[in-house]
């Protein structure tokens, strides 16, 4: 695809990371031991790695949404992962990339914007600062997060199923219903997890498409018993968390999903001024937004 043939590479003692200038989208990370964690685009199953998800978070009913009194087109997760960006800073450890609004995002987004994305390693973490500038004259709504996908397992001699995600502290999240269109369905119920504090991983937690909750804990690990490596995904001004592989398959993967906003409610039109899950930036004001990945090996 275009744009992907462009790649960038920071690194340090502990981990190598290659970003993408389509989407401005991680590729890889690989530990010093050459254990790779993000997932490698099998085309079996799924083949992105970790979409930057802006301005709008999963499906939109009807595929449709209206600003300003008009409606435009807007595929999942909305563009910029499909987008290309621009360097602006590349040093050993840190990579700064942009996207700015042109006619193409004009079209289907009518708001001026740019959309800065920053990737910096401190030792075993990768930190993601997103930014986000409202270069217009309204109000600029939008959705924003992170879409990372990890190999399950990490290491050879390990299964899917030998893995759990661990939340940093006992909480009792509530789970987003989804319609058979994987739309939101409008009702929110209790997702009991072990203890208060862990998933049990199994592909079939997966048959009715992501996992979205909110009133989580901050921060995830997928770890597994008798192993050192593990990956902690940190989202501590996300206010929802999404847990994903292609459904009903028995995909090696799993992606960890930090979420400021949600998919629309199926049969409910999406009218962006009016959706109190998005974010609205007045104009002149910047949004920032960290998470990080930390790799243990």
């Amino acid at each position: 695809m275009k744009g992907r043939k462009a790649m960038y590479t920071i690194k340090n003692e502990f981990l190598t990371v290659t970003v993408a200038a389509l989407g401005a989208e991680l590729m890889s990370i690989v530990a010093a031991d050459g254990t790779e964690y993000i997932w490698q685009a099998d085309p079996k199953y799924w083949t992105d790695r970790c979409p930057n998800i802006f301005p709008s978070v999963g499906r939109l009913t009807e595929g449709k949404y209206r600003l300003d009194g008009n409606w435009y087109e807007l595929g999942c997760h909305g563009f910029a992962w499909r987008s290309e960006f621009e360097v602006v800073k590349h040093e050993p450890t840190y990579l700064e990339m942009r996207l700015m609004y042109s006619d193409a995002t004009l079209a289907v987004y009518p708001r001026k914007f740019v959309f800065t994305i920053a990737y910096t390693l401190r030792g075993d973490t990768l930190d993601t600062l997103y930014k986000v500038e409202n270069l217009d004259d309204k109000d600029l709504p939008f959705g924003i997060g992170g879409h990372p996908g990890f190999n399950v397992p990490l290491v050879p001699g390990k299964q899917f199923e030998d893995y759990q995600l661990r939340f940093s502290e006992k909480c009792q999240p509530e789970i987003f219903l989804l319609s058979p269109q994987y739309l939101l369905s409008g009702e929110v119920a209790p997702y009991p997890i072990q203890d208060d504090q862990i998933i049990p991983l199994r592909h079939s937690l997966f048959d009715i498409d992501a996992i979205v909750l909110r009133n989580a804990a901050r921060e995830v690990t997928l770890e597994t018993e008798g192993d050192s490596h593990s990956v902690t995904v940190t989202y501590p001004d996300m206010r929802y968390i999404a847990f994903w592989h292609a459904h009903q398959t028995d995909a090696p993967y799993v992606c960890v999903e930090p979420w400021c906003s949600l998919a629309s409610i199926d049969g409910v039109p999406a009218i962006f001024e009016e959706r109190p899950d998005l974010l609205h930036l007045a104009p002149g004001a910047t949004y920032e937004n960290n998470w990080s990945i930390r790799c243990k090996f």
